[in-house]
């Protein structure tokens, strides 16, 4: 089972059994919805990416990806070499260079709002990062009415009960809500399990399942 844009709305309907027009008009909101709440609640590769940057010499602040939402990683790269600064708070990195003048090599980094880092100390040159991070994904509802995204192809389930949860809310169905959050928690669980086992153990030395 696979998902569009448009077979997901239509199957939701159908669920629901209503095409009442103000319905209709919020479907892509249940099913963005259902997709942050997967987002947020399973790790899954797929939801990793990798993406370089230049800092700037004298400026302690890099800016995020547009899609960031979580911090994995970074690297500081200097003459092809990998350091990895350790992710602090903004208030530790004020602490250990309370004078934004004081510059080096990169050792610290702390989230300083919603799309900046800040460093610490202040970069002495236009250092080259790379960070691994969480990003959010295009929406499904970003797509035509015949494209799929990994969730509508991979985890159509939870995206199916997830939506239609967030539609029986919408229709003030308590009975369907409580049906349709149990599948979407049966679901959801088992996304976390695909999560956990990647890379979990090599298949070279565990090549046979154990309990």
């Amino acid at each position: 089972m696979s998902f569009t844009l448009a077979t997901l709305k239509s199957t939701v309907q159908d669920y629901c059994e209503t095409t009442e027009t103000t319905f209709v008009a919020e479907l892509d909101t249940f099913i963005k919805e259902a997709e942050e709440r997967i987002l947020k609640n399973v790790s899954l590769p797929v939801f990793r990416k990798n993406v370089e940057g230049i800092g700037t010499s004298g400026n302690p602040y890099l800016s995020t990806p547009s899609d960031f939402l979580a911090s994995y990683s970074l690297a500081l790269i200097i003459s092809d070499e990998y350091t990895y600064p350790l992710l602090k708070h903004v208030s530790f990195i004020r602490d250990y260079t309370p004078n934004p003048s004081t510059t080096g090599p990169t050792k610290y980094y702390a989230l300083f709002d919603d799309t900046t880092f800040l460093l610490g100390p202040t970069p002495a040159a236009n250092y080259s990062y790379q960070l691994h991070y969480k990003y959010r994904p295009a929406s499904l509802t970003t797509t035509s009415g015949t494209d799929t995204t990994w969730l509508s192809d991979n985890a159509p389930d939870a995206l199916l009960y997830g939506t239609l949860s967030e539609a029986a809310t919408f229709l003030k169905t308590p009975e369907e809500v409580g049906q349709y959050e149990q599948r979407f928690s049966m679901a959801m669980e088992a996304l976390k399990a695909l999560g956990e086992g990647y890379g979990a153990r090599e298949e070279l030395r565990y090549d046979i399942a154990r309990g």
